[in-house]
């Protein structure tokens, strides 16, 4: 039992907990817009990290009786070297899948439809119209199936995609391919799309010799990391013409105003949104009300991913 360890929490959930809230747990909410709370978090048990707050790392240090750290992000690879050995660190597995997957179909069928070309016409007062692409029969690599792929690869074979999904190891029952197989699936492949974590594994994974396998015209589309394709090889293959691409993350991140890809032909660009959408917030609310309830019960932690 956890039974009066306080613990800190970006937002309050007095209002949807329940009657037994707070689980007999010492509640302070600190929503990481501002400075942290002043005063001694030393006896802080728990911390819930605010999501894309711009301070929200900043009680970390201070937080020196820390045993849990409840990040609502899928990826914690940042995170990882500001917590000391022994503090447990769960994710926000299953919180981003939705948002993230309707944001990566949103940007394949706004580039297969040329979606970008018609707001320009709408904005000139132009009617021009023509044939386009599709995403029906398209042969698409989905290179991470994880939950978020998973989440993607229903959405495209609801459109009557062809999906093809690649992990870092081959799952034969599921039909899922091992990244060992990728140079060959590349030849083949109209749409390939990236839901990499930022590891030294997955870093580079689309390099200039890899985009090269890459049909003509095929669709290079990032929801994972922008360390997964190695931007100068990117920005050399949109500049030929050759491919075409839709991201919603890039490296560097943020991109410098000055970046020449903000400019490069056949690039659809997001600013690192797919994850935040009005799905998310219930979402994340749910999960730290579970997590603080089996804290609370002594009970094992969801979405544990550094016991």
């Amino acid at each position: 039992m956890a039974d009066g360890a306080r613990v800190l929490l970006p937002f309050d959930l007095a209002d949807e907990a329940g009657g037994d809230w707070p689980f007999g747990l010492r509640v302070d909410v600190w929503d990481g817009t501002g400075p942290a709370p002043e005063g001694d978090l030393g006896d802080v048990r728990l911390h819930v990290l605010p999501y894309g707050a711009p301070c929200a790392y900043d009680a970390l240090p201070r937080l020196t009786g820390l045993a849990v750290v409840q990040s609502l992000r899928a990826g914690v690879d940042e995170l990882l070297p500001l917590v000391p050995d022994g503090v447990t660190i769960a994710n926000g597995r299953g919180l981003h899948d939705a948002s993230t997957a309707e944001h990566a179909l949103g940007l394949i069928l706004a580039a297969q439809r040329e979606l970008p070309r018609w707001v320009a016409d709408q904005a000139a007062g132009r009617w021009d119209p023509s044939f386009v692409g599709s995403l029906a029969d398209r042969r698409v690599l989905l290179v991470g199936a994880g939950s978020i792929g998973g989440a993607i690869a229903r959405r495209l074979e609801a459109c009557e995609a062809v999906v093809t999904a690649v992990a870092r190891r081959a799952r034969p029952a599921e039909g899922v391919r091992g990244v060992d197989e990728l140079d060959a699936l590349l030849p083949a492949a109209e749409i390939v799309v990236l839901v990499l974590p930022d590891d030294p594994s997955t870093r580079g994974t689309l390099d200039a010799r890899r985009l090269a396998l890459l049909p003509d015209g095929a669709l290079v589309v990032n929801v994972g990391r922008g360390t997964a394709i190695v931007t100068a090889a990117l920005r050399a293959e949109l500049e030929s013409g050759r491919l075409r691409a839709a991201l919603d993350v890039v490296d560097p991140e943020p991109l410098p105003a000055d970046h020449p890809l903000w400019h490069a032909p056949g690039l659809l660009l997001t600013p690192h949104v797919g994850g935040g959408s009005a799905s998310f917030p219930p979402r994340a609310r749910r999960l730290v009300i579970d997590q603080l309830r089996r804290f609370a019960a002594g009970e094992p932690l969801a979405n544990v991913v550094r016991p």
